[in-house]
Order: structure tokens, then C-alpha cells, then sequence
């Protein structure tokens, strides 16, 4: 029962590749670069986000 936890972590290598050309297969060499960027744009707007959010916690303790 234990050992059917470990057969679902995290893909190796070969199983990368493998997502990495049903991707390019789905969207087109055309497009994938226009999603990375926007995912890109996402994730620094969350970085960002989380960093302001931290500020305000940090100016609200040193005023009580």
C-alpha cells in the first residue's frame, strides 16, 4: 500500500521529454512561445503580489 504512493511523484527525465512533445504537438512551435511568456508575466505578477503583501504585514506589526 505504501509503495503505490511513490508510483505517482514527480516525472523523471524521459517522462519531461515525453510532456515536453505532446505540448509541442497541442499548441505548435508558433505558439508555445507566446504561452511561456504569459506564464512567465503571470508568475512574476504573483512574485510581485506576494512581496507587496508581505510589506503591508510587516508595516501593520510595526505599528501596533
Amino acid at each position: 500500500m505504501t509503495n503505490s504512493i511513490f508510483l505517482f511523484g514527480m516525472p523523471g527525465g524521459y517522462e519531461w521529454i515525453i510532456i515536453g512533445v505532446i505540448v509541442l504537438l497541442l499548441f505548435g512551435g508558433r505558439k508555445l512561445p507566446e504561452l511561456m511568456k504569459g506564464m512567465g508575466k503571470g508568475i512574476k505578477e504573483f512574485k510581485d503580489a506576494s512581496k507587496s503583501d508581505d510589506e503591508t504585514k510587516e508595516l501593520e506589526d510595526e505599528k501596533k
